[in-house]
C-alpha cells in the first residue's frame, strides 16, 4: 500500500509515510497552532481565516437566499439588538486582552429565519448568525437568546469550525492548503471546507467535539455577562431545553454535545467567574 505524502507526487510506502506523517505534523504542529481566548487552550490551526472566511459569508448568503427571513420585525429586532450587544463584548474583550487582530475579517450579521420545526442558531466563522424562529419559546426573553447568542459566537471566536477543518485536513495527510496539488485532494479541502463552514452545504456541516461544546459555554457566558446579561440565566435555558426533549437525549459518550445535566453542572461551576463580567 502507497501513500501520497504532499504535492510531490512521490509514492511512498504507507509504514514509512505514517512515521513521516507524525514526525512531520509534531514539527508542523509547533507553529500551526493558534490560542482559544479565554481558555488559552491551544488548538491546531492549518488553515486562516482569510481561507476560511470568504467561503463562509458565500454560504451564508445561499442560507439567506433559500431560507425564509421572519417577518416579526419586532422578534428580528431582538436578535440584532442582541446580537449588537454580544458583538460590543466580544471587541472590548479582544480590545483589552490586545487581540483585536483575530477579528480581522470579520462582518457581524444577525437574522432570524422563519421555521417552526428547526430548534438551532449557529455563527459561521467571521460573524454571521442565524437563529431559527422554533428556538425561541425555549428561550423565553432577551436573556435566553443572549445565552444562545454567546455560545454560538464563541464557536466563531474559538475559531472551532478552523479546528474541526485542520483536524480533518490532518487525518487526510493534508498539512496546508498549497499542499492540495492533486484534484482529487484539492477535492477534499474543498469537501472539508464546506463542511467546516456550510450550514447550506449538502455535505452536512462538521460536528464540533464535546470539549468544544463545553468551551463555548465556558466562552459564551463571559461573553453574555460583558454585554450586561444575567448569567445565573444560563442553566435555566438548558433547563427548559431538557424539559422540551422530554428527558430522551442519547448517552453523553454517544452524542457530540455534553449531556444536558452536565452542561448545567459546569455552568454552575463557571458563574463565580462569569459574574466578575457582568453589570447590571
Amino acid at each position: 500500500m502507497y501513500f501520497i505524502l504532499t504535492g510531490s507526487q512521490k509514492l511512498i510506502p504507507m509504514k514509512k509515510a505514517r512515521k513521516l506523517f507524525v514526525l512531520f505534523i509534531t514539527t508542523f504542529g509547533v507553529w500551526a497552532c493558534a490560542t482559544v481566548p479565554v481558555t488559552n487552550r491551544s488548538q491546531l490551526a492549518l488553515i486562516s481565516n482569510a481561507e476560511i472566511i470568504p467561503l463562509s459569508f458565500e454560504n451564508y448568503n445561499q442560507v439567506l437566499e433559500e431560507g425564509t427571513l421572519s417577518n416579526d420585525a419586532q422578534k428580528t429586532a431582538m436578535i440584532r439588538r442582541v446580537g449588537g450587544r454580544i458583538e460590543k463584548a466580544v471587541e472590548d474583550y479582544m480590545a483589552q486582552n490586545g487581540i483585536s487582530d483575530q477579528l480581522n475579517g470579520f462582518e457581524w450579521e444577525f437574522n432570524l429565519l422563519q421555521d417552526d420545526s428547526t430548534v438551532n442558531a449557529w455563527c459561521m466563522p467571521g460573524g454571521k448568525v442565524a437563529f431559527y424562529t422554533a428556538i425561541l419559546p425555549i428561550c423565553k426573553d432577551e436573556t435566553g437568546v443572549a445565552v444562545v447568542m454567546g455560545h454560538e459566537v464563541a464557536h466563531a471566536i474559538a475559531n472551532h469550525g478552523r479546528e474541526r477543518m485542520s483536524q480533518q485536513m490532518a487525518l487526510n495527510g493534508i498539512l496546508s492548503i498549497g499542499a492540495a496539488t492533486t484534484g482529487e485532494t484539492q477535492n477534499k479541502v474543498d469537501d472539508i471546507l464546506l463542511q467546516a463552514v456550510g450550514a447550506a452545504s449538502p455535505l452536512g456541516m462538521l460536528k464540533f467535539s464535546r470539549d468544544q461544546e463545553s468551551e463555548a459555554d465556558h466562552i459564551g457566558l463571559i461573553f453574555m455577562a460583558m454585554a450586561g446579561y444575567d448569567p445565573s440565566m444560563a442553566p435555566e435555558f438548558w433547563e427548559r431545553m431538557t424539559a422540551m426533549s422530554g428527558g430522551q437525549e442519547p448517552p453523553e459518550f454517544l452524542s457530540t454535545h455534553p449531556s444536558h445535566a452536565t452542561r448545567i453542572a459546569d455552568l454552575k461551576k463557571w458563574l463565580p467567574e462569569a459574574e466578575k463580567y457582568y453589570k447590571k
